[in-house]
């Protein structure tokens, strides 16, 4: 037996890696589960609810014409009652389609913009950049050193990246304290190999004066022969002359605004050194 509920059910289904997937989080019978997707029962009210609830549907929407309800999907626009209210929409729709094309850019960065809590210095942190199931995820860790007989001190973000109308866009928040949440966006690059990325950062400064700064920044592929312990150890706060950055990185992260620049603007990379020396 085949229908519309089956067949929207099996569409839903499929945007996890396997029906034991879908069962696990759901915390439901296998066996009962195959009974749904065969046609044979429907799920009962308390079932019913459960499902809706997952996969961020209304029952209705669930008997709607297959290929309806496969435009709905596909545009990632169901059409729920919390969105019918002005309440938030599916996020699962964005985080599958932002991660077209965002396999390329897997990998480690150091990631490199003047500092909001320590003007005058450059910060340098490692970001990792990987896919999990739900989509591409990363962690972006800061190592800041204090006095020489002091340990360094770690902040920990965790965030979702999506690639989305030729732009990268990174949001994150602060693990250990819970005191931040930044908003990143990157051009991506058409060259063969991903070198470096520019763009904008907008966080807030981690210090007792708390200020919302936007900043220029530059992201940089690491070797895959560099450890992670190695990556980490040249993490940190460094003065704008320091040897290791090289003209284009400090030109790529300057925050000055040009005579004609009505708004503070990114710059993309083919373009830094000839707009902004």
């Amino acid at each position: 037996m085949h229908d519309d509920f089956v067949a929207n059910l099996r569409l839903l289904c499929s945007y996890y890696p396997s029906i034991a997937e879908v069962c696990r989080r759901l915390e439901i019978n296998r066996a009962q589960f195959n009974r749904y997707l065969s046609g044979r029962y429907r799920p009962r009210h308390a079932a019913m609810r459960r499902l809706c609830a997952f996969f961020g549907v209304e029952e209705h929407e669930l008997y709607l014409p297959h290929d309806n309800f496969v435009s709905l999907v596909q545009a990632g626009r169901l059409p729920t009652e919390s969105s019918r209210q002005g309440g938030v929409e599916w996020p699962d729709a964005l985080l599958q389609r932002g991660r077209e094309g965002m396999a390329r850019y897997l990998g480690r960065y150091f990631e490199y913009y003047h500092s909001m809590a320590q003007p005058g210095h450059i910060i340098r942190t490692l970001v990792c950049l990987e896919e999990r199931e739900s989509g591409i995820v990363y962690q972006r860790t800061e190592r800041t050193q204090g006095a020489s007989h002091v340990r360094p001190c770690h902040n920990r973000y965790l965030g979702v990246a999506v690639k989305l109308a030729d732009r990268i866009f990174l949001t994150d928040h602060e693990t250990i304290n819970g005191y931040e949440v930044t908003h990143t966006i990157l051009f991506p690059t058409f060259q063969s190999q991903v070198t470096r990325l520019t763009g904008l950062r907008l966080g807030v400064a981690d210090n007792s004066e708390r200020m919302p700064c936007c900043v220029r920044v530059l992201f940089e592929r690491i070797d895959e022969q560099v450890t992670l312990r190695q990556a980490l150890s040249r993490c940190g706060l460094l003065p704008p002359d320091d040897p290791s950055l090289d003209a284009e990185l400090r030109a790529a992260v300057r925050n000055d605004v040009g005579p004609t620049e009505q708004h503070f603007r990114a710059r993309h990379q083919g373009k830094i050194l000839a707009g902004a020396e």
